[in-house]
């Protein structure tokens, strides 16, 4: 299994697919959830196959054939990505909860003062 980029879009679409995940879906099927267009989704789906935490199937033939159109993949995220991704998740969401770094905590407040300093109330 190989190491992941764990981007915004990412998060987004492995939230989606642990809302059920049991459940079988195909990329577009995945959009309204993640909240992201198919040229987004389809990327993070083969990366996330890749990685080895979801497995695909194609749809039988006959089952498009006779809807008339085409014939779709449907993904499922594995019992072990499953549980790669909460980790993944949980840890995307305490770095954003991080306090902000030394040069960020030390910039001069915008009044000018000192950093670190006390503002003199208003007068």
């Amino acid at each position: 299994m190989g190491t992941l980029r764990m981007t915004l879009q990412t998060q987004l679409v492995l939230r989606a697919l642990l809302e059920d995940p049991a459940k079988e879906r195909y990329g577009l099927e995945l959009c309204e959830p993640a909240g992201l267009p198919s040229g987004t989704i389809y990327p993070i789906l083969a990366r996330l196959e890749q990685v080895g935490w979801l497995d695909s199937t194609w749809e039988d033939p006959a089952v498009h054939e006779e809807a008339g159109r085409p014939r779709r993949r449907f993904y499922r995220i594995t019992e072990d990505g499953a549980e790669q991704a909460r980790l993944a998740l949980a840890r995307a969401y305490r770095t954003r909860k991080q306090p902000l770094p030394g040069w960020a905590a030390n910039r001069p407040p915008a009044d000018g003062g000192a950093p670190g300093a006390t503002p003199s109330p208003p007068r």
